[in-house]
């Protein structure tokens, strides 16, 4: 009798202690990343949480780092990283294949940053950097430019914005725009829409001045 009660206890206190290690120990690094990424996939809060507590600071630094130490473009490019990991997230097996597919979307964000730059320095050398350079010589043109332009691109009215953006940011032809118009149409259209661009940057860059 003693000896069965002794081998009952016995195996009770490993059966327990067995649950209680399963209940608090610390899952598998692949294990948490598949149940972590699965959460994210079926839009868990709190697993988006505890993915940007992760991985914020990690791709941010990655990505000053491809920069060379740019931060703004750095942290554009972050933006535009974790909107895309909302959109095409998918469970993965482990904390491997989570970073490098991380890694690849940041890196596909950053080098769209910097297109959209280029393409945005684009339109200023076209349309503007002559003569605001002129009117303010001791400005840190680019710095103070392009948010310029951002924004007045932004108050454009939808049409005025889409004609720009197909012109200069998509690279379209005037051929190629003038549907159901002329050529000569559409280049009279973009340059009344480039002085009014022109008026709407330099009247910012006087209120902030």
């Amino acid at each position: 009798m003693l000896k069965r009660e002794l081998t009952d206890a016995l195996s009770w206190r490993i059966k327990t202690t067995a649950a209680l290690s399963r209940a608090f120990s610390v899952p598998a690094p692949g294990t948490f990343t598949a149940e972590l990424t699965g959460a994210m996939k079926r839009k868990d809060e709190e697993a988006y949480r505890q993915f940007f507590e992760l991985y914020f600071e990690r791709l941010l630094r990655y990505l000053i780092v491809c920069t060379h130490g740019d931060e703004d473009i750095a942290r554009e490019a972050l933006q535009l990283t974790l909107i895309r990991i909302v959109r095409h997230i998918k469970p993965v097996q482990s904390e491997e294949q989570l970073w490098s597919w991380l890694t690849v979307l940041a890196h596909s964000a950053l080098v769209d940053e910097k297109r959209k730059r280029r393409r945005q320095n684009e339109i200023l050398d076209r349309i503007f950097r002559r003569e605001l350079t002129e009117q303010a010589p001791s400005m840190e043109t680019e710095a103070s430019l392009i948010p310029a332009l951002t924004y007045s691109l932004a108050e454009l009215e939808t049409e005025e914005r889409q004609l720009i953006e197909a012109k200069y940011f998509n690279a379209l032809s005037v051929r190629q725009l003038a549907i159901g118009t002329s050529e000569k149409a559409i280049e009279s259209r973009l340059g009344r829409i480039r002085r009014k661009l022109k008026l709407a940057i330099l009247n910012r860059l006087k209120r902030e001045d």
